[in-house]
């Protein structure tokens, strides 16, 4: 039987950066669902209310793939094989798109990471592991990556998270679980439950204008610390 290795290589990712961005602007950095790509998410995140006063980036997974329905070029962030390789690549790729923006961009020390379905994970793991001092989470449609610890979840502001009452995907049970790990980290959450399917509703946009509102902000004492807040 043949040994299985691994070699580091260098690759080209992709993600999209909104062309007006402001400098000294906070960033909005989106992350699609598996088999999507960086434009579907990038219209997602500028259709959240308030989002033209944030410097948008959508990113795309590294790993593409032709969409067998439609035969366009779709991606993902990772699948079961080497995923912790996956993971480790995914983070510093989305590090070094958001040192990138924010040094050319010159951005405020404020980032949202903004994921919905298997993108979920990567706004989680990214927001843990970001060179910003203050982060915050929108996530619709998935889980918080069980790697994540309090202390690493600690480092988050702020979550609105939100699940629709007929995901087959992301459970009721699930979702409780997550609500209460983050609480568990000190984290302040913002529950929003909503009639519909997998899917990042416009009602879920909406209800997110108000959170990235308080992200602006910026309050001295961070709401974090105080309380946290259903829907």
């Amino acid at each position: 039987m043949g040994l299985v290795r691994t070699l580091a290589v260098t690759t080209h990712g992709r993600y999209i950066v909104d062309g007006a961005g402001t400098a000294g602007s906070p960033l909005l950095v989106g992350f699609h669902g598996y088999g999507e790509d960086a434009e579907i998410q990038f219209d997602r995140l500028n259709a959240i209310p308030g989002a033209e006063r944030f410097l948008v980036v959508s990113i795309q997974g590294l790993h593409r793939f032709y969409s067998s329905r439609t035969r366009e070029v779709v991606a993902s962030w990772m699948t079961r094989q080497d995923r912790e390789l996956a993971i480790a690549d995914n983070v510093a790729f989305v590090n070094a798109v958001v040192d990138e923006v924010s040094t050319e961009r010159r951005a405020a020390d404020v980032a949202v990471f903004a994921g919905f379905s298997q993108g979920v994970a990567m706004a989680f793991r990214s927001a843990c592991g970001s060179t910003r001092q203050d982060v915050a989470v929108i996530a619709v449609g998935g889980d918080v990556p069980l790697e994540l610890d309090a202390p690493a979840l600690g480092r988050i502001r702020s979550v609105f998270i939100g699940r629709g009452s007929g995901d087959e995907f992301y459970s009721a049970d699930k979702h409780a679980s997550d609500l209460a790990r983050l609480r568990a980290a000190r984290v302040v959450v913002e529950s929003f439950a909503f009639d519909g399917p997998h899917a990042w509703t416009p009602e879920f946009s909406a209800a997110a204008g108000p959170f990235l509102d308080r992200v602006v902000q910026r309050p001295e004492a961070p709401l974090s610390r105080r309380a946290d807040c259903d829907r």
